[in-house]
C-alpha cells in the first residue's frame, strides 16, 4: 500500500522497489530531478513522463527537503 511521505510523493514496497516516486504514478522522483539537472524543461518532463505541473513540482519539494535535513561534509 502506497504511503504519502510529502505532498504528492508516495512509497510502496511494491512500486519501483519501495523508492519515493510522483503520487499515483511509477515515476521516480529521482528522474523527474535528473531530468531537470540534465537540461530537460519542466514542459519537457511533463510531457515525456505525463506529468502535471504540480507533480514535477512535488518531486522538487521533497527533494529538496531531503537536501535539507542531510549533513554532507566535504572530503578533505
Amino acid at each position: 500500500m502506497a504511503k504519502e511521505i510529502f505532498p504528492g510523493v508516495t512509497v510502496d514496497p511494491q512500486v519501483v522497489h519501495g523508492r519515493p516516486v510522483v503520487a499515483g504514478t511509477r515515476v521516480p522522483v529521482e528522474v523527474v530531478v535528473g531530468e531537470l539537472a540534465g537540461g530537460s524543461s519542466f514542459d519537457e518532463v511533463m510531457q515525456d513522463y505525463h506529468l502535471t505541473h504540480e507533480q514535477v513540482r512535488a518531486a522538487l519539494g521533497y527533494a529538496a527537503q531531503m537536501l535539507s535535513s542531510t549533513t554532507v561534509y566535504a572530503p578533505r
